[in-house]
Order: structure tokens, then C-alpha cells, then sequence
């Protein structure tokens, strides 16, 4: 293919060199000219493991041209990539102002192409920053339409500094969020042979997960570096430590537990996060991340208090009330929490949860639902259709499919059901169905 890409920082030489290198030809384009200079002379603009020779090897297949011309970059291509550098303002807020003259230029130059053009956006956008900012600036200085006369995507990337090369050649997945085949195609074409999965989603999809997987990654260092100073005060080798949580492919390292859901609960997560916050201020040891867990996990509880509270309703259905579908395991329960700060505010609250029998529970179980919901015999029903019936609010807290099942045949349409389980068909449901952040 023809190929202009535009910023040639880290992502944008790296895939110059890589795609030229793979055959293509690349119009490199960029406001420093010395950039320009050193790639026309086979020299690398950026310290990079083997970009030394595999600038030189391209620059003399005569297959690399640079420019700082955008319209001669746009109508001797048919496809840009942008990479151009997004950093951050002052405020912290991401400074788009290359972005936004950029894309001006750009329609300015598909203003006078006949042929169609493919504009894949590379650089971390703000989700929205394609199809609300980037997209009317671009239709309006061509005079033209996306979809018809030119086409924008967005495809992040996961070039790593230091390892850029192989992480090109094998990346972990290629994304690409698109609203038409056609870019789809072209960079299936593009990227295809690469030993990875490709990945179609939406613009907005794509541009979120890409700070999702950075703030991940920021996240999981922090982690490891939190764990390594409590155990460095408790004499622990943290290296043997994180090495046995690693070797957890199953609930650690895995999809176990990232998938949006309610709060979480329960006998062990609440007490072992505040017993290793206790734990770390008592050797002196900050621990800001693991610190907000839990304050973080109440701020998403107080969004489903928030929601019912907005209906304006005041008899409220809980089906389920265990913190976990298939256990009686009221400790800590979030859905019981949820029903103690709805009495406070004077709710009439009925509940039903076919794992839980009063007079089964024991200990810790016992004495906590005793402490926190002392009433609890008065609002729990052995028939989930009477607690659907007197109820004008449902809180849907099982993911039970017999129950979800029973809710679907008993529900009515007047009725607003508050979904914490993430329903797989809510069409089913004849009630209002409103998830609690989806």
C-alpha cells in the first residue's frame, strides 16, 4: 500500500520502518525538520533496539520519502496513520492542539482528492475526541462526509520503548474501532498476517481501552510496588511473594473479577483490605493505592443507593440479598447495605433470596444480619412473585437463571428494575430495565 503516516516520535518511526520494511510505501510526515533529515539519510530520530539498521535498510529500498507538506502526504498515499503526540496540559487535561490543526490540514487536503481515504487515528484520544471533535473539523474544512468520501478509525497502539520492534511484529491483539468495513478491510489487509487476534469494536470502544489497558498496567506496578514495602517492613521477600501470586492463572492472572459488576462483599476481601491497611500503618508503610480500595468499592454502592433514589418510588423489591448468587453468605453483603440505608430513609422494603433461610444461619452470619438488619424476618418472602408484586422498585441482585427467569414472568412494565448483574437479554424483562453504570 501507499502510506503516509504523520508524527514520527516513538509509534510513528517505528511503524515507518516497520511497514516499509514489510514492503510498503511510506510518506513520512512531520514539523521537525531534522526528523525528516535523519530518516532521508537512513538515521534513526529516536534511541530504539535495532532501528539503527533497519533505518538504514529502508531508507535505501527508495521505498521511505518524507515531507512536511500534509497535502502532499494526503494525496500521494491512500491511507494515513496519526501519530502525532497528545500530552498533557497543565491542568492534566490531554493537549489536542497538534491533533486539531492537524486535522484541519488534512480536510483542507481531501477537499481536492477524488479517490477515497482511510484516516486511522493512532495517537491516545480522550474517548469521543474522533467522532465529536476530530471528525467535524475534518467534514467541514472537505466539504465532504465520513463513510462516503473519506473514512476514519481508530487503532491504538502498544509499542513499548525498548521493545517497539517486537512488539510491532507481535503485538498482544490489533484493534480497530471503525463505523464502515471499508478501513476495517484495508488495515485487516494491513495488518492481518500478524500473529495476534484482530479485533473489530466501536471508535469510542477502542479509544477507551486504550487508557484502560495503560491505567491496568499503572495500576498493577503499583500494586507490586505497594506489596514490596509492606513486605520489605515485615522482613518478606516480596519478589517470592508476587512469583506465587503470578503462578494463580485461574483468579489472579486472568479475566476472574474484570467484569463490571455490583460491589464487592463478603467474609474475606472487606476484612483482609482493612486488615493490610491497619497492617502498613502500624510499620509506617503508605499504601495510598490498596488504601482506597474500599472506598472506592463504597463510592459504587452509593450509585445504586443514588439510582433508586432518583425513581422517587418507595417500595423497593430486593431479589437477592447474599453477597454471592448460590450462597446464604450475608457478611458484608453490599445488597444488604444497600436495604439498611434504604429503611433509614423510610423505604418499605420486601426481599427475596431462595439461598437464604433465617433459621439455618449461623455465627458470623447470624449475629452480622442481626446487627445490620435486625428486622430482617419481617421483609424477607419464601415467594418471590409476592415480593415482585407489592414492589414498585426491583433491585435485581441474583444471577440465578431460574430467577431471572421468574422476574421476567412476573415483572410489570410500570415497573423500574434496577440491574446489578448485568442482564444477557434485558429485552426479556417487561419492567423499566436500568443498569447501574451500563
Amino acid at each position: 500500500m501507499k502510506i503516509s503516516i504523520f508524527g514520527l516520535g516513538y509509534v510513528g518511526a517505528v511503524s515507518l520502518a516497520c511497514l516499509s520494511r514489510d514492503g510498503h510505501d511510506v510518506i513520512g510526515v512531520d514539523i521537525d525538520r531534522t526528523k525528516l533529515d535523519l530518516i532521508a539519510a537512513g538515521k534513526t530520530p529516536i534511541v530504539e533496539e535495532g532501528m539503527v539498521d533497519l533505518m538504514a535498510g529502508v531508507a535505501a529500498s527508495g521505498r521511505v520519502t518524507v515531507t512536511t507538506d500534509a497535502a502532499e502526504a494526503v494525496h500521494g498515499s491512500e491511507m494515513s496513520l496519526v501519530c502525532v503526540g497528545t500530552p498533557s496540559a497543565e491542568n492534566g487535561s490531554q493537549d489536542q492542539g497538534a491533533m486539531l490543526r492537524l486535522a484541519a490540514e488534512m480536510g483542507r487536503a481531501l477537499a481536492v482528492k477524488t479517490a477515497p481515504h482511510v484516516i486511522v487515528f493512532r495517537s491516545t484520544l480522550v474517548p469521543g475526541t474522533v467522532e465529536d471533535v476530530l471528525r467535524p473539523i475534518i467534514e467541514q474544512a472537505s466539504g465532504k462526509r465520513d463513510g462516503q468520501d473519506f473514512f476514519l478509525c481508530f487503532q491504538p497502539e502498544f509499542l513499548r520503548e525498548g521493545s517497539s520492534i517486537r512488539d510491532y511484529d507481535k503485538p498482544p491483539f490489533t484493534v480497530v474501532g471503525a463505523n464502515h468495513d471499508h478501513p476495517v478491510e484495508r488495515l485487516q489487509a494491513l495488518f492481518g498476517h500478524l500473529p495476534c487476534k484482530f479485533l473489530r469494536t466501536s471508535v469510542r470502544s477502542a479509544e477507551m481501552m486504550k487508557y484502560c489497558c495503560n491505567n491496568f498496567h499503572a495500576l498493577k506496578i503499583t500494586f507490586a510496588n505497594e506489596t514490596a514495602r509492606l513486605c520489605g517492613a515485615l522482613g518478606v521477600d516480596p519478589f517470592e511473594v508476587m512469583d506465587l501470586v503470578c503462578q494463580d492463572t485461574q483468579l489472579n492472572i486472568s479475566r476472574a473479577y474484570l467484569k463490571p459488576g455490583f460491589a464487592f462483599g463478603g467474609s474475606c476481601l472487606p476484612k483482609d483490605l482493612r486488615a493490610t491497611a491497619y497492617l502498613a500503618k502500624t510499620r509506617d508503610v503508605a499504601i495510598p493505592m490498596m488504601a482506597s480500595i474500599l472506598a472506592s468499592n463504597r463510592e459504587h454502592l452509593d450509585l445504586a443507593l443514588a439510582r433508586i433514589v432518583k425513581a422517587g418510588k418507595r417500595k423497593i423489591g430486593f431479589i437477592g440479598l447474599s453477597f454471592k448468587t448460590g450462597t446464604d453468605d450475608l457478611r458484608e453483603s453490599p445488597l444488604v447495605t444497600l436495604a439498611e440505608q434504604l429503611i433509614g430513609k423510610g423505604y418499605q422494603i420486601q426481599v427475596y433470596d431462595p439461598e437464604v433461610h433465617l433459621a439455618s444461619l449461623l455465627g458470623a452470619n447470624k449475629n452480622f444480619i442481626a446487627q445490620h438488619l435486625p428486622h430482617i424476618g419481617e421483609m424477607v418472602r419464601a415467594d418471590i412473585a409476592e415480593v415482585i408484586a407489592n414492589a414498585e422498585v426491583l433491585v435485581l441482585g441474583s444471577n440465578s437463571p431460574a430467577v431471572i427467569a421468574a422476574v421476567a414472568r412476573e415483572c410489570r412494565a410500570e415497573q423500574m428494575l434496577l440491574d446489578l448483574v448485568k442482564l444477557d437479554e434485558p429485552g426479556v424483562m417487561r419492567a423499566q430495565v436500568q443498569g447501574l453504570c451500563w
